[in-house]
């Protein structure tokens, strides 16, 4: 398994999100609205995948920066979030965006990360290392929440569209 890349500060940071955030919007305004909406073999079209990550980076600020409860931000029910199981939860994700609009979900995504950016650009790189939780035995920085729900997640769902229109 490869070691996670690390930033050595805010500016590299950013860079790398905005880099990542980039190219996925590259891919993204080349799709028709048919490609927009096809779904690939798992079932997810590209919208959805776009929807998917608002609802991630929304998270993102408002459990792992906020510390707000989980199924409040994510507005679901708390038996929902319990096991914070992925498969449970990405699924009612799904479906709530399922029928949105491709503009709808394009404004909310463009939302979400401009509303994120500024939250990271007010945050010091500091307080960015800062263990997620306090409780952490392994204190894990908050870093690498932001990551996975950012340049690794941008990166990762790039990927999976750009899959699933050559396919």
């Amino acid at each position: 398994m490869d070691e996670q890349w690390m930033p050595g500060n805010k500016r590299e940071l950013m860079s790398a999100i905005e880099r990542e955030w980039k190219l996925l919007m590259d891919v993204v305004n080349k799709l028709t609205d048919e490609q927009m909406t096809k779904p690939d073999a798992g079932g997810w079209s590209p919208k959805d995948n776009l929807a998917h990550l608002s609802e991630w980076m929304n998270v993102l600020m408002g459990v792992h920066m906020d510390h707000r409860p989980s199924h409040e931000v994510l507005g679901v029910s708390e038996d929902a979030v319990k096991d914070w199981d992925m498969e449970v939860i990405n699924p009612i994700l799904l479906e709530r965006n399922r029928n949105r609009s491709r503009q709808d979900v394009l404004d909310e995504l463009n939302q979400v990360y401009e509303k994120l950016t500024a939250k990271l650009e007010a945050m010091t790189f500091e307080d960015m290392l800062k263990p997620r939780h306090a409780d952490d035995p392994e204190k894990r920085p908050l870093l690498l929440w932001i990551l996975g729900d950012t340049t690794d997640h941008f990166a990762e769902h790039r990927k999976t569209i750009e899959k699933a229109i050559k396919g």
